[in-house]
């Protein structure tokens, strides 16, 4: 069973529950988070683990109950993931370790 189809599955019946978390991070100041963005890390991190068919209104509670905090740590961590630093040569990793 692939666990991001279920989730998907259930996309459109939780987003105004995703709209309402939204809205809540732009009153806290953080209006650039986007509703797939924020899709990514419920399926990425929140429900990462989950093994079997999720129900509804725990979806719900879970898209809920989410802190600014934990989306913006998340989002820290996915960022360092994905840049890459190259140096031409050892010397600028030295010069940056200073």
């Amino acid at each position: 069973m692939d666990i991001s189809h279920t989730f998907d599955h259930f996309r459109t019946q939780v987003q105004p529950a995703i709209w309402s978390k939204l809205e809540e991070f732009a009153l806290l100041g953080y209006d650039s988070v986007s509703a797939e963005e924020f899709w990514q890390y419920l399926t990425r991190k929140k429900w990462k683990k989950v093994k079997n068919e999720p129900k509804l209104f725990e979806m719900i509670q879970d898209i809920l109950s989410v802190k600014v905090s934990d989306y913006i740590n998340y989002a820290t961590i996915e960022a360092y993931k994905s840049t890459e630093f190259s140096f031409e040569d050892e010397n600028e990793l030295k010069e940056l370790l200073k």
